[in-house]
């Protein structure tokens, strides 16, 4: 007896190896996506992201782990995202600006991939070549970028004589807003091209029906929409508005005029995002984010929707219709 319990034991003490190998988890890298937007609104961009990745050699499930949290436009939620995916102890946290300045406040240890927004504005980082710090990536800093829209838009509808604009001031810290530093430049156009501007802040999704309202009360025969957490979740539903109220509307990204909208002019942001995966696979590699010069925006694109423009009885000039970068038919 003492013999046989003697081989079950060695052959146990044989099989101990094995078995802590196969049970052994596999040390794939984690990411995490924080957002003040929607994962279904940022559909596009992530796919993206992991189109450049799988580029990269990285495909998710297989090699690399993935944490999603979207605050659905409820702001207030993302401190409580960052805290759980700092104490995921994930390696990287990807995130355009609300989601950056969550994930800086709960952790100078855990490397930070801007995908959208100004990093130097709100303080991220210490300047573009040299970031310091846990916070690199892509910086949408073109504030131009808002005096060019409403020009488009004056120049495809010459008429256009009371402009309202959706806005938000996410950062609470005056001058450290892109939307800000847009609307900011956008006065100064309007000025000079003699159109009233209606300026409508938003602080959350419920105010989008008071905009809206005072919009139809204002009597505003144009709209211009910037890109921040609350109008790129409810680009369709702020698409919509704008046909109802056969408004001719310019929008900073093409998503929106996928989801309806008439015209686009801005940074091609899912470009952005597959920028994003290079700035994961260096860091995942080794690199350190503060070592990692912020790249600036190089692609722009006006896009037009003549689908959105018949159903509004709009025509657009010829001269607006040759510089667009794509038109949708």
């Amino acid at each position: 007896m003492k013999f046989v319990a003697l081989v079950v034991a060695l052959g146990i003490c044989a099989l101990a190896p094995l078995a802590a190998e196969v049970q052994q988890p596999k040390n794939d890298p984690r990411i995490a996506f924080l957002a003040g937007g929607s994962r279904h609104a940022d559909a596009l961009l992530l796919a993206a992201f992991w189109q450049r990745m799988k580029e990269l050699n990285y495909v998710e499930g297989k090699n690399i782990v993935a944490e999603y949290r979207f605050a659905d436009g409820a702001l207030e939620r993302l401190p409580v995202f960052a805290a759980e995916l700092v104490r995921l102890n994930v390696d990287v946290i990807v995130a355009p600006g609300s989601g950056v300045l969550a994930a800086r406040q709960a952790t100078e240890v855990i490397p930070i991939v801007q995908a959208f927004g100004d990093p130097v504005a709100w303080r991220f980082v210490a300047n573009l070549a040299r970031p310091g710090g846990n916070v690199t990536g892509l910086s949408t800093l073109v504030p131009e970028l808002g005096a060019k829209q409403l020009e488009l838009l004056k120049d495809a509808f010459p008429g256009v004589s009371r402009v309202a604009v959706l806005w938000w001031f996410g950062a609470k810290q005056p001058g450290a807003d892109h939307n800000v530093l847009l609307l900011g430049h956008i006065k100064t156009a309007a000025a000079a091209l003699r159109v009233t501007l209606q300026p409508l802040e938003l602080h959350g999704v419920d105010d989008l029906d008071s905009a809206f309202a005072a919009i139809a009360e204002a009597r505003a025969n144009a709209l211009i929409v910037l890109r921040n957490p609350i109008t790129a979740t409810h680009r369709a539903r702020i698409a919509d508005f704008a046909a109802k109220r056969r408004l001719p509307a310019i929008y900073t990204d093409r998503e929106f005029v996928d989801s309806g909208g008439l015209m686009s002019y801005g940074v091609n942001v899912p470009d952005m995002w597959g920028r994003a995966a290079v700035y994961v696979d260096k860091i995942l590699k080794g690199a350190k984010p503060g070592e990692l010069p912020v790249e600036q925006p190089t692609n722009f694109e006006l896009v037009i929707n003549l689908k959105t423009a018949k159903g509004l009885g709009l025509t657009l000039p010829r001269s607006v219709l040759s510089r667009a970068d794509e038109i949708i038919e």
